[in-house]
């Protein structure tokens, strides 16, 4: 059973679930709900705003303008969970879609060779990083601010003097703008809530076989339900538009993957291990360095895969790809999403919960005109109140501890 329904059964009713909340806010422990609290009032506020902001074709776009944060905050989740720091996957994301795109155009590359290349690039320039890290000592935020400018300025020469190159439209172009026909979609709706149920309830049971506390079943029964609906409510909102995109079934599911790697292995245990206390993972005989070249590798392999499909949006690479606020976004999202800046708490759903509050916000701001100079003090804003939240947090625990 759950702490807010015990409360609300032992006397307290909805002011003792409702005290509990508030209590599990304020030490960190109240998961998804108050981002997507916040998702709702974001909402809420621009569509007061702007009357178009709940239509279908602006949620559609919203989605597709930010499946690349999404991605890159994937791998940018995992790099936090460790207690680190990438301020080069903005850059990463940049040189591996221009690289892509030069051995497409300029080469004759087939797109499947040349996407799979730009992923090698990413995950050889998390290999450097990490093996910088771990074999010098470097602090990950000195070798990740090296690599913005270095991995930038190899942008500019990979893209040369035109600085800019079209995509031809091809398997790349269509990563982002695929759009299955209602009947495939709600086809992929059911199975995705068929799976879910079935994931819940198998984890529920390994946890009972496992002597381990399975939580109220009660619960559960309801967050399917709450996620089953979302569900529903999405494709309804997509099939009034142009239908499910195959993108965001792509980040989901990448998201999906990497929560049970997270979650449900050893080697996301050892993640987890190594950000909480790396000196107490190593005597536990975790190879911590392993874990971290791993883990960088996957967050600059994300920065490719993001980059590639920020090129598929915009068919075209140039000189500010991977550039603007692409990194404020990328790591802002999970941080405001739960993650830990200090390493050891977060879950990967906050790369993507993270990236629609980020995306709500600016697209809210790009409907109503606002400057750009409006829209970065608002996220910065959004963004100090987050860490603030988390440091306060922190400090709470230590106290009672």
């Amino acid at each position: 059973m759950s702490e807010i329904e015990q409360d609300t059964r032992a006397g307290g009713g909805v002011g003792g679930g409702l005290r509990t909340l508030g209590r599990m806010v304020s030490e960190g422990r109240a998961g998804s709900l108050l981002v997507i609290l916040m998702i709702v009032v974001i909402w809420i506020f621009f569509q007061a705003m702007n009357s178009n902001f709940l239509s279908p074709t602006n949620l559609t776009d919203l989605l597709l303008q930010n499946v690349a944060v999404a991605t890159i905050s994937i791998g940018v989740v995992l790099i936090l969970l460790l207690g680190e720091i990438d301020l080069s996957v903005g850059s990463v994301s940049g040189l591996c879609a221009a690289v892509m795109v030069v051995l497409i155009v300029n080469h004759n590359v087939s797109p499947v060779l040349a996407m799979l290349a730009a992923l090698g690039v990413g995950a050889a320039i998390g290999l450097f990083t990490g093996s910088m890290i771990t074999r010098f000592r470097i602090p990950s935020f000195v070798i990740t601010l090296a690599g913005l400018l270095l991995w930038e300025g190899l942008q500019l020469y990979v893209l040369g003097a035109s600085g800019t190159i079209n995509l031809p439209t091809d398997f790349i172009t269509k990563l982002t703008s695929t759009f299955f026909t209602p009947i495939v979609g709600w086809i992929i709706a059911v199975a995705a809530i068929v799976v879910m149920c079935g994931l819940a309830f198998l984890g529920r049971a390994r946890r009972r076989r496992a002597g381990l506390p399975a939580g109220s079943a009660r619960m559960q029964v309801i967050r399917i339900v709450a996620i089953g609906a979302a569900m529903v409510a999405a494709m309804i909102v997509f099939n009034k538009d142009r239908g499910l995109p195959l993108a965001v079934v792509s980040v989901v599911g990448l998201t999906v993957f990497f929560v049970y790697i997270t979650e449900q292995t050893r080697f996301g245990r050892h993640i987890f291990a190594v950000g909480g206390n790396d000196e107490a993972a190593r005597r536990a005989g975790i190879r911590i360095d392993r874990v971290r070249i791993i883990v960088f590798v996957l967050g600059s392999t994300l920065a490719a895969g993001g980059g590639i499909l920020a090129a598929s949006r915009l068919l075209a690479v140039n000189q500010s790809s991977g550039g603007s606020d692409l990194l404020l976004m990328a790591i802002a999202g999970p941080v405001i999403a739960g993650t830990s800046l200090f390493g050891g708490r977060g879950s990967v759903w906050s790369a993507l919960l993270g990236a629609l509050v980020i995306g709500s916000i600016a697209n809210g701001m790009d409907l109503l005109s606002l400057s750009s100079a409006v829209r970065f003090m608002v996220t910065g804003g959004v963004l100090i109140l987050a860490v603030t939240l988390e440091a306060a947090t922190r400090l709470q625990r230590q106290t009672e501890d």
